[in-house]
Formats: structure tokens, C-alpha cells, sequence
């Protein structure tokens, strides 16, 4: 079946000279055929993600092509203003992708509104509910290596698209044949027909002013003083971050120099992911040289930021995702109080695999503390549900781990720009009053206990990974742990059981220990990976550590 579909793509006159050569040279390879040829990259809520290149199990135009007619299909069941908006990143063909998308649904009769240059997934977000689309495209791969690319889906709130809407859409997916079954005209051609538009002066000015809305000390930055090292890692954030760092009073940004302009081979760091020190290690030279006080870095798409905070002793430190969440939680609840601008009965929410850390930071302010699912559609879904209340405005941030965070409404997904934002105005305060994000850190872990929070991966490449992935969660399940490292297990739970969680079904094993340590079970929704998350609490670090190196140790020989 894969040699027969291989055969037909070779035959085709395809549009992309890059897809025949690669085609003419895998000639006669079983392997490599099969690799691209026997599965298809599959559509869900996180839309399509893969490496590029010529194939069913690849990003290329045809692909996208293919996607685009299956949500093109569903747009037109939808009414409404039958428009969607396009957004891309700095990746390896985003805008041809972007192009394509826009061309297929152009041909479909629907309006487009697409960027005239890349810019981040908030800034899709936004535009798609600021011209009240039916659906928003972003064209993107995250943080993924350079090989990479991908294609997120948006509902017309602006979120990621639900489980219902995106399987109408595969399914619209699955009856469109992927070389010609899709409408298609040229993108010069939508644009000359009036169907392809771009985003207008007043949409990128109305994103820049819902974000600096979010300040929770206005007029703070511009006596501070702050000096900030800053990458965008090659990728999106440069214009938008320091737009908004210059409007709110911060001047003193040295960007690294080898990571400024876009560059999709991300050639100064294999994995442009600010989860890394790889990725910052740039930064970080630069900072020391300089004595910033604070090295900051967004991800390609600009939607997760990472830092590295200066310590007394004048050495950089990484923040991770979780204590980056507390902290963010804590200035703003701390600041907004302080201010009288904490709404009636806040809301902050949560992912279920992120820190609790956050939930006795929360409670301590007096904010309702919300855990949802792994994914920030899950977040926005609650935003949305305020809004629907007419509450939106209860809530008061959100935040995964996985270093993505939201403050303010006005956007359904994780926006790096307001967070780079609110990090500097949190760095600049501190620092305005003798402190530092440091000491705050450090405090925070003297009120509330030392909680260590720590994420691994396993990886498991090749076209047998995503079966031996579910044999193992399978194998969690029929033989379940009753302890780890000597710690019993007091209460394992089973995100697969609806019932019994109130949150929707999804493949996620939490099991609580008797000592308050809990392990993670997931895997990962976009990569060949399980991920395990360790929260320990210890009297000091070291205590912390040392218990999450045995549960580690634990739990391995179950995931092999």
C-alpha cells in the first residue's frame, strides 16, 4: 500500500521541486518509502505536527492542502462571518504553509485576514476573536528541532480547537484526497479577488494595548533601571517583546546578537526551547558580561519564555516553568492587592501536572485555585466559561509547567510577549524595593515548604513508538504500583475515568504518595515521548532531591 502510494506521488507533477528530488532519491529504499509513506500524520486539538518533507507522514503542501479542505469543510457548517485568520513563525516553509492554507480556503469562498509577517501565537489568537473568525491557522512547530514543522487549528474564541470540532475535521480530513481532493488558488489570486486579506495597523495595535493593560504597577518600569539580556531564539517574539518592553519604560535590552533575526535551521541551538540551558547558554554569556539582571528567552512562536535570574553572588540561576508560575502568581496577586484591582472572587487556574506549590500561594491570597487538563485549551475553556458568565474579568492568570503562562483575557492561549512583560515589571520591582526575583523565591520557599518539581522524558522514536508507549500506560494500569521507593502509594488516579476525576477523559496516571510526593504518568500529546512529573517536598533541597532521585530510579525499570 505505502510503495503504491509512493509511486503515485512520484508520477505526479508535484508543485514543490524540494518533495520530487526528495522522492527520486529514496528510489528503491523500503525503509525510507515506508517511514514517509505507511502512516498519516494524524489531525487532533493540537492539529498536525511532523518533520518536513515529501510523504503522508510529513509536513509539506499537501498536507496542509489536505487540512486546510477539512477545516474549510467545517468552517462552512459554521455561519458566522466565515473568515479565518493566519499567523506563522520563522520556521523552514511557515509561510509557504501559511500561503497554502490561505489559497485552499480562499478557493472555499472564505475570507481570510493573514499576517504580512510572522508573528506569535498570541497574536493569532487575538486576531482571530478581534475579526471574530470561524477559525484561526498558526504555522508552527513550537519548540521543536529545525526538521520540524506543524499546524495548530483555533476555534473562533481564539483557543485551541475542541476534541468535537477537531474530529469533525479529521474526519472532513480523511475524505479529502491529499494531492487533488483540496479547493486551491494561488495566494497573488485571493488577494486580487478580495478573499485573502491582511491584519490590519489596528488589530496589532489593539494586542499591544490588551497586553500592556496587564501591567500590575503601571509607570513602575521607567525609573527601575532594569538592564535585560533577551533572545527570541531565532524565532517570532523580537518585535512584538520588545515593543512592549519599550512602551512600559524598558530600554536597557541587549539582544543576543547570533539569535536576533529569524532562522529557521535554529543554527545556535539544535532545540530551541527555552526549557534548556542549551538554548540560553548565548544569554547567559552575554548577561554575565554585562551584569544584567535578568536574562530572558522566548521559543519560536513566542508562546513560553524561560529565564535566568541573577543571584546575590552575581551567578545566573534558571527558573523553571513551575517556580516561574508561583512567582508570576504571587506578584500579581501581591501587586493587584496592593493596587485595589484584584476583582471579586479571582480565579487563577492550573494544570493538573503543575506544581501545588501554586494552590498554597493561591489559597494564602484568597484565589480560587482551578486544575485542568494538560494543554492550554483547557485554561482557555475556563476563560471562556467566565465570559459566558459575563466574569472574564475574575480571571487572573494561568499556567502549565511546560513554561507557558497567561494573564488577562484577551488572548486563549499561552502568550510569551505578556509574560515577558509581567517578569520584567516583577524584576524591576524587586529590584526597585532592594530584593530580587531570588530572594522572592527563596521566601516563597520559606512561607509555604521546599517543593521540588522536576520533569523527565523518554523518548520512543520509529513507527513501533506510539504502540509501546500504550502497552506501558496499558501495563500501568492492569498491574498498578502500590509503591514507590518504599513510599506507598496512598491514592493512584486515572484521568481515563471521567467519573471519578470530574475533568474529560485523557490518558494521565497521577499516584500519590503517602510522604505528599506525587508522580506523573503522561504521555506527550505532540512528541513520541512519555513524560513523568516528580513534586517532592523536603525540609531543604537536598531532602527533595534525594527523594526524587529514588522515586526516578523507582519508576523506570515500568517504563522500558
Amino acid at each position: 500500500m505505502y510503495q503504491d502510494d509512493y509511486q503515485r506521488w512520484l508520477a505526479a507533477d508535484l508543485d514543490d521541486l524540494d518533495l520530487t528530488t526528495e522522492l527520486l532519491r529514496i528510489q528503491g529504499n523500503d525503509d525510507e518509502i515506508k517511514d514517509r509513506f505507511a502512516v498519516e500524520l494524524k489531525f487532533g486539538t493540537a492539529g498536525l505536527r511532523g518533520v518536513l518533507g515529501a510523504g503522508t507522514n510529513r509536513m509539506n503542501i499537501y498536507v496542509v492542502r489536505q487540512a486546510t479542505q477539512g477545516l474549510a469543510n467545517w468552517v462552512k457548517t459554521q455561519g458566522g462571518s466565515q473568515t479565518v485568520a493566519i499567523s506563522y513563525d520563522s520556521r523552514i516553509k511557515s509561510d509557504v504553509f501559511a500561503k497554502t492554507a490561505a489559497g485552499v480556503l480562499a478557493a472555499n469562498g472564505i475570507q481570510v485576514r493573514i499576517y504580512d509577517s510572522l508573528n506569535p501565537v498570541p497574536a493569532l489568537s487575538f486576531a482571530t476573536r478581534y475579526y471574530k473568525c470561524n477559525a484561526g491557522i498558526m504555522v508552527t512547530a513550537s519548540h521543536n528541532p529545525s526538521k520540524y514543522n506543524g499546524y495548530k487549528a483555533y476555534g473562533p474564541d481564539g483557543c485551541q480547537m475542541t476534541d468535537d470540532a477537531a474530529a469533525v475535521v479529521y474526519n472532513e480530513i480523511l475524505k479529502t484526497d491529499i494531492l487533488d481532493g483540496a479547493e486551491y488558488m494561488s495566494f497573488s489570486e485571493g488577494v486580487e479577488q478580495g478573499l485573502i486579506r491582511f491584519v490590519g495597523d489596528d488589530c496589532k495595535a489593539a494586542f499591544f494595548a490588551a497586553i500592556e493593560a496587564c501591567q500590575v504597577r503601571p509607570g513602575l518600569c521607567k525609573t527601575a533601571g532594569l538592564k535585560l539580556v533577551y533572545s527570541p531564539l531565532n524565532g517570532t517574539g523580537l518585535i512584538p517583546v520588545t515593543t512592549v518592553l519599550h512602551d512600559i519604560g524598558i530600554t536597557d535590552i541587549t539582544i543576543v546578537p547570533e539569535q536576533e533575526y529569524p532562522n529557521g535551521y535554529f543554527t545556535t541551538c539544535s532545540y530551541p526551547n527555552p526549557e534548556i540551558l542549551d538554548a540560553l547558554k548565548l544569554g547567559l554569556t552575554l548577561a554575565e558580561e554585562s551584569g544584567a539582571d535578568l536574562m530572558l528567552a522566548t521559543d519560536p512562536d513566542a508562546d513560553r519564555v524561560g529565564i535566568a535570574m541573577k543571584c546575590p553572588d552575581g551567578t545566573y540561576e534558571l527558573v523553571n516553568g513551575n517556580e516561574m508560575g508561583v512567582l508570576l502568581l504571587d506578584y500579581i496577586c501581591a501587586g493587584r492587592i496592593e493596587k485595589g484591582t484584584m476583582p471579586d472572587r479571582p480565579i487563577a487556574v492550573k494544570s493538573i501536572v503543575s506544581t501545588p506549590l501554586a494552590d498554597a500561594v493561591a489559597e494564602h491570597y484568597g484565589v480560587e485555585m482551578r486544575s485542568v487538563l494538560t494543554g492550554f485549551k483547557w485554561i482557555g475553556d475556563q476563560i471562556l466559561q467566565l465570559e459566558e458568565a459575563g466574569e472574564e474579568d475574575r480571571f487572573i492568570f494561568g499556567f502549565e509547567e511546560s513554561y507557558g503562562y497567561l494573564a488577562g483575557a484577551y488572548v486563549r492561549d499561552k502568550d510569551a510577549v505578556v509574560t515577558s512583560m509581567l517578569i520584567c515589571e516583577m524584576a524591576a520591582y524587586y529590584r526597585s524595593i532592594g530584593s530580587s526575583i531570588k530572594q522572592r523565591l527563596e521566601e516563597i520557599y520559606a512561607q509555604y515548604g521546599r517543593y521540588l518539581n522536576v520533569v523527565d522524558s523518554y523518548e520512543f522514536p520509529g513507527l513501533s513508538g506510539m504502540d509501546k508507549m500504550n502497552d506501558i500506560m496499558q501495563g500501568l494500569r492492569d498491574d498498578a504500583p502500590t509503591e514507590f521507593a518504599g513510599h506507598k502509594v496512598s491514592r493512584a488516579i486515572d484521568y481515563e475515568e471521567p467519573d471519578k476525576t470530574g475533568l474529560p477523559s485523557a490518558n494521565v496516571l497521577i499516584y500519590k504518595l503517602d510522604d505528599g510526593a506525587s508522580i506523573v504518568v503522561r504521555p506527550s500529546g505532540t512528541e513520541p515521548k512519555i513524560k513523568t512529573y516528580f513534586t517532592t517536598l523536603g525540609k531543604d533541597l537536598e531532602e527533595a532531591k534525594a527523594e526524587r532521585e529514588d522515586l526516578t530510579e523507582a519508576l523506570k525499570p515500568l517504563l522500558k
